[in-house]
């Protein structure tokens, strides 16, 4: 496990070049069409409907959904190249008209909540990274100097609660925890009176990630929260959804039926490294408007971050920074 030893500005550099790394392949799958877009066009100032088309169906093809593709096609439609038409300059249209979908959700996760503890729900797919991003969100508080617990409340793997366990010891951290096949709700309830006796600033809580019987789910989410709001009338104070990049428009679909079950209050994109379907930040942002409250591009302790709108946008259109 990776320790915090580098400076802002190293970790800055750093993450934006492992975010430029992992990014890679939307990027290159995107400015690829921009680039054949503009072959016979120099000197243009303006884009052709043929252009917008191809640059249209590129921005599809990378995941950016049809909304977003739309919306950008449209404001690329209504601009003009002054200096005439380059990749250079299209790029850089490009990358502002993502930036201007992704700028309204990219919300840090604050802890705010008085009294303390902050309750986080951490829910999502078996498979999504859910228990490992939980890991790198409490590391991510330490590094604010918060005090943090975890709470193995996903009691049907037991896998799930292992590894959990295995990561609050790493990072020093107290974890609730109770029998395989236990009551989620009961250790939630546990989890709320020991953080609140030990001083906790914020208590994260992973939860089952069953979607083949939405109605348990539901029923079992729904228990959850009576308990927490018998102890707490604003808990839990955020539900945040991990969502697997390399689903691509799944992770779309994710949000819909989650959104319905779990009233998603914001979103965590995991697994953005070595993926072509990174555009989904974009697809997510223009269609549903959850804040989107970090990014992971990589296994290590620190690969998730607060997510930077303006360098994504820059790393998905192929603009150096």
């Amino acid at each position: 496990m990776s320790t915090p030893a580098e400076t802002t500005s190293s970790q800055s550099g750093s993450w934006a070049d492992r975010l430029r790394g992992g990014l890679r392949k939307t990027s290159e799958r995107l400015t690829e069409t921009l680039g054949s877009s503009l072959t016979g066009f120099g000197g243009a100032t303006r884009l052709s409907e043929a252009q917008l088309d191809e640059i249209e169906d590129g921005l599809i093809e990378a995941d950016l959904g049809p909304r977003a593709a739309a919306r950008i096609r449209a404001r690329l439609g209504e601009g003009r190249f002054d200096k005439g038409l380059d990749e250079a300059a299209l790029r850089a249209a490009v990358a502002e008209e993502i930036a201007a979908i992704l700028r309204p959700v990219a919300k840090p996760l604050e802890i705010t909540a008085f009294p303390r503890p902050q309750v986080i729900l951490v829910i999502g797919v078996n498979g999504s990274g859910k228990t490992t991003t939980i890991a790198k969100l409490a590391h991510m508080f330490q590094e604010q100097d918060y005090r943090v617990m975890l709470a193995a409340g996903d009691t049907f793997r037991a896998a799930a609660i292992g590894q959990l366990k295995v990561w609050a010891d790493r990072l020093g951290v107290p974890i609730i925890t109770g029998p395989e096949g236990g009551d989620p709700a009961a250790i939630v309830f546990d989890a709320v009176r020991a953080a609140t006796d030990a001083g906790i600033d914020a208590l994260i809580v992973d939860t089952a990630g069953r979607l083949h019987n939405k109605r348990e789910l539901m029923d079992e989410l729904a228990k959850v929260r009576r308990v927490l709001g018998r102890i707490n009338p604003a808990a839990p104070h955020d539900v945040v959804l991990v969502l697997d990049a390399t689903n691509g428009q799944n992770a779309l679909q994710q949000i819909e039926i989650f959104g319905q079950v779990a009233n998603v209050t914001g979103l965590i994109m995991t697994k953005l490294d070595g993926t072509a379907r990174g555009g989904v930040l974009v697809a997510a942002a223009q269609q549903y408007g959850l804040p989107i409250h970090a990014i992971g591009v990589g296994e290590k302790i620190d690969d998730l971050r607060a997510f930077d709108p303006d360098l994504v946008a820059q790393v998905i259109a192929g603009v150096a920074r």
